[in-house]
């Protein structure tokens, strides 16, 4: 059967290709918060008017609120490029890709799934871009993945991508490292079913006991690392606020944190690799 797999790269850009994909990351931020605010002006008057209906001053609400169309919306980039000539420079299906985005997030607000959409932020640690494979633009290589106007980029290749490539996200996080997670289609055997089941108890003595008597502790890594993270906190609270020596902590925190989670998934996978892997 045919299935959709992301698979999670680090990639190691130069600092031209750098330079890029931050530039990248801006525009599909701006288009975002252009279409965002477009429609929250619309909103905003219906309820305006809507208001003026109740107060008597209007004998009806003649403007009915639309939803937000996104055939309209992509169109409208191109106009959008006009007043801002340097989207113009970044990769092009990157800016379609983010009025998808805002109509993704609309339409679940509308269904009363989510709150209203929110402005984007640069001061956000984290930050990404999504671009869609087109012509075969979106290649995984030996050593390097080619990406759309950037070119190939070195990358950490720890497993094959076996399928068709349909979009790939790039992202920044505040540790200033640079990750690539790539969706694709591919073919995978359907498991027969065991009809076995067995009971977890969560402690805190032991990660993890199992009801057929196996029990995982709890590392001592995760105890050393977050010894570090608590002193490194400690030197960031001293440096001041906005100053070189703070964005400098600030980084070996952020890598601190990253290096935590990795080591938990990290524990996680050999556990089940090791009990459910076939």
């Amino acid at each position: 059967m045919k299935v959709k797999k992301a698979y999670k790269f680090r990639i190691y850009p130069n600092q031209k290709q750098m330079v890029f994909i931050n530039k990248t990351m801006g525009c599909s931020r701006l288009v975002y918060n252009y279409f965002v605010g477009k429609q929250k002006e619309k909103d905003a008057y219906w309820y305006i008017v809507n208001e003026m209906v109740q107060n008597g001053q209007l004998t009806k609400n003649n403007w009915k609120g639309e939803f937000f169309n996104k055939h309209k919306s992509i169109t409208a980039v191109r106009e959008l490029k006009k007043y801002y000539p340097f989207l113009k420079e970044v990769d092009s299906i990157a800016l379609p890709k983010s009025v998808e985005d805002v109509n993704d997030a609309y339409t679940r607000y509308y269904k009363k799934q989510n709150r209203a959409p929110r402005f984007k932020t640069k001061k956000h640690p984290v930050q990404s871009y999504t671009t869609k494979c087109v012509n075969g633009n979106i290649a995984v290589l030996d050593k390097h993945i080619k990406l759309p106007k950037i070119g190939n980029v070195r990358f950490a290749k720890s497993r094959e991508v076996d399928g068709r490539i349909m979009r790939a996200t790039i992202r920044r996080n505040p540790s200033g490292r640079y990750f690539i997670s790539i969706l694709f289609e591919t073919e995978v055997e359907k498991f027969k079913k065991t009809n076995s089941a067995v009971g977890i108890d969560v402690g805190l003595k032991d990660f993890a006991t199992l009801s057929d008597g196996t029990v995982y502790s709890n590392p001592r890594l995760f105890r050393k690392l977050e010894e570090k993270l608590a002193k490194a906190q400690r030197v960031m609270s001293r440096r001041t606020i906005g100053g070189s020596n703070w964005h400098k902590q600030k980084i070996k925190v952020a890598r601190l944190y990253e290096k935590i989670a990795h080591a938990r998934k990290d524990m996680l996978d050999k556990i089940t690799t090791e009990r459910y892997a076939s």
